[in-house]
């Protein structure tokens, strides 16, 4: 009988959000599987966890992972670490993790934090609809078009970066989404945690007088949506009047379809007026 990979979420910063079940996986697995077995090694050494490491990164994650494969076909579990947050997000980890799906071995979420579902929750940015760009490309030319791309994404758009790269990445995104709201979040649990709300050409002042330092997620305004999809559709409409026929208020109906729709909530608590105006109720 083959062994069980578990994909254990580790602290993004603060080693106390380590989860007791997080830890004990660590402690009763027979291997850990690690982006950087040094990275690890201080979270193990941190709880006085003693367990045989092996490395699983970009460069080597075919041979390896064909190896921890084997291991786990073998019988023995493994737990699948990245330097810090959940395995597989913008990692190399989706590839063992789908190697494991189609030999049949057994996948277990250990959840842990998450940088970007992170920074989004503290950033005050729109957070009903949102989507995860990942790291843009090194060269410019790949930057570039990858921004092109979600150019007219209208949802908030989360991005992670170095901070070598941010004054290079705030611009190319200023020249093909033009002026909109951001927050850069940086050092997530850190003894100097920040978010700075603020614009792309705020931050690019910024950036050219003092550089933001530390561990990156940008959070992107999405844009305007077009004219003709301001006005709440039939759809929200309909939304909200099943929303109030299970006893909702008319204001908590157009909020609840609202953040279903993407539609505005005014424009669909404005129809539901003239509906009931129009029904005589």
């Amino acid at each position: 009988m083959s062994g069980t990979l578990y994909v254990v979420g580790t602290p993004i910063g603060n080693l106390g959000d380590l989860s007791p079940r997080g830890a004990q996986t660590l402690e009763d697995c027979d291997f850990i599987a690690a982006e950087d077995t040094r990275v690890t090694l201080k979270l193990l050494n941190h709880f006085g966890i003693k367990k045989p490491l092996v490395s699983y990164y970009e460069h080597n994650r075919r041979a390896r992972g064909d190896e921890i494969l084997s291991r786990l076909l073998a019988g023995e579990s493994c737990a699948l670490v990245t330097d810090a947050g959940m395995p597989a997000i913008s990692d190399p980890g989706e590839d063992l993790v789908r190697l494991c799906h189609e030999h049949g071995v057994a996948v277990a979420a250990v959840p842990g934090p998450c940088a970007f579902a992170t920074a989004l929750a503290i950033s005050g940015m729109p957070a009903g609809r949102f989507t995860f760009e990942g790291f843009l490309s090194v060269n410019k030319p790949g930057r570039r078009d990858h921004l092109r791309q979600v150019q007219n994404e209208t949802r908030t758009m989360i991005f992670y970066e170095a901070p070598h790269k941010l004054p290079a990445t705030l611009r190319d995104m200023y020249a093909v989404f033009g002026e909109r709201h951001i927050a850069i979040v940086r050092e997530l649990t850190k003894v100097y945690e920040e978010v700075i709300r603020t614009t792309f050409s705020e931050a690019i002042a910024r950036c050219e007088q003092t550089p933001i330092k530390g561990e990156i997620v940008l959070i992107v305004e999405g844009a305007p949506l077009p004219q003709q999809e301001e006005t709440a559709s039939e759809d929200a409409l309909a939304l909200a009047l099943q929303y109030l026929e299970e006893g909702l208020s008319p204001t908590d109906a157009a909020k609840r379809a609202a953040r279903e729709t993407g539609h505005k909530k005014g424009d669909i608590y404005k129809l539901l007026t003239e509906r009931k105006e129009t029904d005589g109720t």
